[in-house]
């Protein structure tokens, strides 16, 4: 599964590893996460983020 990198803050979600920060387990790639999931760090949407 790809990482993803927030274009403002550099925050990396790394499926391998989920968001424990907002208890999403291991194994949730990004393209399955909610559309208006945001970065943990500075809230960007979605949209912000680039595959690493």
């Amino acid at each position: 599964m790809d990482r993803y990198v927030c274009t403002i803050s550099g925050h990396v979600y790394d499926p391998e590893k989920g968001e424990p920060r907002l208890d999403l387990p291991p194994g949730k790639a990004f393209e399955e996460l909610q559309n208006d999931w945001q970065c943990p760090v500075c809230f960007a949407d979605k949209s912000k983020f680039v595959k690493a």
